[in-house]
Order: structure tokens, then C-alpha cells, then sequence
């Protein structure tokens, strides 16, 4: 069996470097503790990709079209069909007073937000930034660990891992013909810096990738902060 475009798929997975095997993200929080790479902020859970919709880099995109539920498979992936490959023109360097205009204190290996672009400082000498905006996995052959844990048929399934993947805790989904229903309680998680993000994107996607939906109604609860245990 092989999938289709549009097909909603969930999957696990650990991606190492090709050259030694460390590991640089794993679904599995059994494997990110074995391996002592485990992240308080990480979410270990199996991960959504919508086939042929870039939802994954093309590689596993790739390997997933040809897999079937439940089957494991081990890839390799070349640079051009991971982060890509590493381009000198998007090393830039900056005058640190660059930075402090913006109230950051530029420091090597801290992430940066330029002109929109998400970037890493890689050095700070004599008043000069060496801003790197690569992939930090650039120029990289990884290895793909993919077990395909399951597909979607349901809308209100579709639209459940849409939310998740966007970052929006615990929505609860109902269809009513081509009009879904989306709430959350006030034990969902909306006080983070990212969460109006999140949602716009969310919403975003369901019109994207759901063609059958034609009205999204969401709902919002909160509470005092003392009523929330």
C-alpha cells in the first residue's frame, strides 16, 4: 500500500547525521532519554505530514509516499532533500550596535529574527556579528529512523492534528457539513507569546489543506488564574 497525495499521515522518527549518528530530534522521548538528548520543551508525540503538501522535507515526504501503517523503514537523505545545501551568501556580518538598537545581546549560537528572516550569530569580535542564516543543518546527509503510526480519515481527526501541529492544546472538533467547530477550555494553554500565531496559522491551514471546509467557528474559554486547577 502507498499513499496519496493529501493523505494525512502520522509518523515517528529519529534523524541522526549521516557521519557519526548523533541524533538531532527523535518523536520518541524514550529514545531522546536513552541517548541523554532529551528537551523540557520538546512535544513527544508522532508528528502530522500531509503527503506532497511540504509539510515535511521532501525526503521523507519521499520515503512516506511508498511506506504503508505500521511499517519502519531506515533512509538516507542527500543535502538537496533535507535543509539544502549551505549558501555563503546568507553569512552576512553586522556591527554589534545593530543588536543593541534592538535591545538583543549578540552572544554565538543565539537565534536572531532579521527582516523576518530566522538567523544564527555565529561569532562577535571587535564590534562585528557574523550572522548565519542557514538551516543549521545545512549542507547536512541525515539519517531517518520512520515507523508510519497512522492515517487519517476523519475531518475532526484532520483538523485535531492540524491544531496540534500548529500548537494549539487539547481543541476539541466537531463537523457540521462543511462548517467545523473548534473549542477550547480554559484549561488549554493561550497565555504564551506564540499562541495568537499559532492559531492564525492553524486557521490558515484548515483552509489550505481541508478544501471541503467552508466555515471554521472557534471558541475560546478562559479562566481566573485561581479557578484553572
Amino acid at each position: 500500500m502507498s499513499f496519496n497525495e493529501g493523505d494525512f499521515i502520522e509518523i515517528d522518527y529519529s534523524a541522526r547525521r549521516a557521519y557519526d549518528k548523533s541524533l538531532v530530534y527523535t518523536t520518541l522521548e524514550g529514545v531522546a532519554k536513552k541517548e541523554d538528548a532529551s528537551r523540557e520543551e520538546a512535544r513527544y508525540a508522532p508528528e502530522l505530514v500531509i503527503v506532497g503538501k511540504n509539510t515535511a522535507i521532501k525526503g521523507v515526504d519521499d520515503a512516506v509516499r511508498a511506506m504503508s501503517v505500521g511499517e519502519q523503514k531506515t533512509v538516507e537523505i542527500e543535502p538537496l532533500d533535507a535543509f539544502g545545501e549551505r549558501r555563503d551568501d546568507l553569512v552576512t556580518i553586522m556591527k554589534v550596535d545593530d543588536f543593541r538598537k534592538r535591545d538583543v545581546d549578540p552572544v554565538p549560537g543565539l537565534q536572531v529574527n532579521i527582516d523576518g528572516v530566522i538567523a544564527t550569530i555565529k561569532s562577535v569580535n571587535s564590534g562585528r556579528v557574523v550572522v548565519d542564516a542557514n538551516h543549521p543543518l545545512a549542507g547536512e546527509k541525515l539519517v531517518y529512523e520512520i515507523k508510519v503510526v497512522k492515517k487519517l480519515e476523519k475531518q475532526e481527526d484532520k483538523v485535531a492534528a492540524l491544531a496540534e501541529h500548529n500548537g494549539i492544546e487539547m481543541p476539541k472538533v466537531e463537523m457540521a457539513g462543511k462548517t467545523v467547530k473548534v473549542s477550547l477550555d480554559g484549561k488549554a494553554k493561550k497565555d504564551s507569546s506564540k499562541y495568537f500565531v499559532n492559531k492564525s496559522s492553524f486557521i490558515q491551514a484548515v483552509f489550505r489543506f481541508l478544501g471541503d471546509v467552508e466555515k471554521l467557528d472557534f471558541e475560546e474559554e478562559y479562566l481566573r488564574e485561581k479557578d484553572r486547577d
